[in-house]
């Protein structure tokens, strides 16, 4: 096998139409503001200073990232697992932040990108709460490009289908983390989903 290299590319792929570049907008308008307030999960993608990628699933209540203004998102932190790997990239690396917003049902998804900051303010934190808990943190999102993606690759994907596996078809998270390091309880599946409830 090749790899491809950067004059391979334009060989491969026709220009983007006009269209294409120019629905990158500065900020956020009122459809990207709608969108993102009926979102209740997107995914946060960040830098490191050693030029790693980390990619994390985030998700709340509808509308659980806080359209601050035009160009300002505010993104409260829930309960992970304390790798914090999303936030060391925030405070030690880029600082760039791309976040996808899904929608259930539609299969546009939405892309946000801006420069990231953490803030433990007290009064933001408890205006933010949620399942009865305030947050940890809240990422400050400084936005800089706002654009819709078509919505092709949820299509092939059948992502919205009502064919959903089922869960039985994998161990629980734990079981499999437990066989691969064998730390922590194998817990059954019902066992991890009580869990999770208490600490969402």
């Amino acid at each position: 096998m090749t790899d491809l290299c950067a004059e391979d590319l334009a060989t491969i792929y026709a220009k983007p139409s006009p269209r294409v570049i120019a629905k990158a907008r500065p900020a956020i308008d009122a459809h990207a503001k709608k969108f993102i307030e009926m979102s209740p999960f997107c995914v946060l993608a960040t830098s490191g200073a050693d030029g790693s990628v980390d990619a994390s699933p985030r998700g709340g209540s509808i509308g659980f990232v806080h359209v601050a203004g035009p160009n300002q998102l505010l993104m409260p932190d829930r309960s992970g697992n304390n790798r914090i790997d999303s936030f060391r990239n925030v405070v030690e690396g880029s600082g760039f932040v791309h976040l996808l917003f899904f929608v259930p049902g539609i299969d546009e998804t939405l892309r946000v990108g801006g420069r990231g900051t953490l803030s433990a303010d007290p009064d933001l934190l408890a205006a933010m709460v949620e399942f009865g808990k305030p947050p940890r943190a809240v990422l400050n999102v400084a936005v800089s490009e706002v654009y819709f993606h078509c919505g092709k690759a949820l299509m092939r994907s059948k992502l919205w289908s009502s064919e959903k596996v089922q869960r039985s078809v994998m161990p629980s998270i734990t079981e499999i983390i437990h066989e691969q390091t064998s730390l922590g309880e194998p817990d059954s599946q019902a066992v991890v989903e009580e869990r999770y409830k208490e600490q969402l």
